[in-house]
């Protein structure tokens, strides 16, 4: 297959557009697929009937299989093999597009420091949630301050922050369920050490939910985590490096589910939308992961538990000209209005800045 693959990186200076991974051939396919037939197909994509036939013919050429069946009497249609392919860059769209909108956004900042020396720039670590990439989108557009945002695990991200690497660490933790992450958790074993109590503070920006990704329709008919026990069910979820894998062990031994009986059945995605993707596409049964990420994909959904966004900082930081600018942002309208768009996802108490003692009383056990 590598022979008839290739890759071109290009990007533009002008007005900003969403950063997204683009390949003509699949957006043929989805046309077809929605339109059910060649001629409607043609009109939505701009073609004439002839030039689209003729390409089609000329990618099941170099395929060497059928992408279209042409049954006398019926409208064409996507071949299985056809269908296969559209979910394989589903899974490839959300596999890659947090690095698309990472590398878009390591050009943006550049080239913003370029124009305007004067835009404060807020250099943020955190995870791959639609929230941070929603509050990067709108500190571009409300211009008073530049969120550069490097994709990263939340325990990633406070290694980076500690480091000097950015600012602002984003962290997502259950802080309505202290029983949860209560001492002895993993996530406060994973937390500990790189949080900081008395010399660092944090910033709310929002809420999201987490919880189970299953098929659209929930064909398998699963109610919740004590499915996991099912033998049958193909399992994923998040990488095991995150604090996303340690809030979901935490809350399978909650359900006193030992690790035997899953560990060896989970495969792990980067990202909550790759994990929805997969099970969109049939490649898994059940996951683990976002809200936004299930309603993205066309998958159902069942809530487990609420997390709290933060973004960690030490005093410099906060009072900076960028944290300033961050803090303008998450209290205004503008912010509330973006994060109700996505599903599963608030702004309660954005803008408000808290003490990790205060916040995080499981966290101070090792002082």
């Amino acid at each position: 297959m590598s022979d008839i693959v290739s890759v071109a990186l290009q990007y533009e200076i002008g007005r900003a557009r969403t950063a997204r991974l683009r390949n003509p051939f699949f957006e043929v396919l989805a046309a077809l697929n929605e339109a059910g037939s060649i001629a409607q197909a043609a009109r939505d994509l701009g073609w004439s009937y002839r030039h689209l036939w003729g390409y089609l013919r000329e990618q099941e050429g170099l395929m060497g299989r059928p992408l279209v069946l042409w049954d006398r009497g019926r409208s064409a249609r996507l071949s299985p093999f056809a269908q296969k392919l559209l979910w394989s860059e589903a899974r490839i769209q959300a596999r890659l597009a947090p690095e698309i909108d990472h590398l878009a956004a390591e050009i943006s900042r550049e080239l913003t420091v370029a124009f305007n020396d004067a835009l404060p720039i807020a250099r943020c670590a955190g995870s791959h949630d639609a929230g941070l990439t929603a509050l990067r989108t709108l500190c571009d557009a409300d211009a008073r301050v530049l969120v550069h945002l490097r994709l990263a695990g939340s325990v990633q991200a406070l290694r980076e922050r500690s480091e000097g690497h950015c600012d602002f660490a984003a962290v997502h933790l259950p802080c309505d369920r202290p029983g949860l992450a209560g001492p002895g958790s993993r996530l406060a074993k994973r937390f500990a050490a790189l949080l900081k109590p008395g010399r660092e503070k944090i910033i709310q920006f929002g809420r999201r939910t987490q919880g189970l990704i299953v098929a659209s329709g929930n064909p398998l008919n699963i109610q919740g985590l004590e499915d996991v026990r099912r033998p049958e069910l193909r399992l994923i979820g998040p990488d095991r490096h995150s604090g996303s894998r340690a809030l979901l062990e935490d809350l399978l031994l909650q359900e006193r589910i030992s690790g035997r009986v899953w560990l060896r059945r989970l495969s792990s995605e980067p990202t909550s939308l790759a994990v929805a993707a997969a099970v969109a596409s049939g490649q898994a049964d059940l996951g683990f992961g976002t809200q936004a990420a299930a309603q993205a994909m066309g998958a159902d959904f069942i809530a487990v538990v609420q997390e709290r966004g933060f973004l960690v900082c030490d005093k410099a930081a906060l009072e900076s000209p960028a944290g300033e600018a961050l803090l303008t942002v998450l209290r205004s309208a503008a912010w509330r209005k973006a994060l109700s768009g996505l599903a599963g996802h608030d702004a309660q108490d954005a803008g408000e800045v808290r003490s990790l003692k205060r916040t995080l009383p499981w966290q101070l056990n090792d002082g």
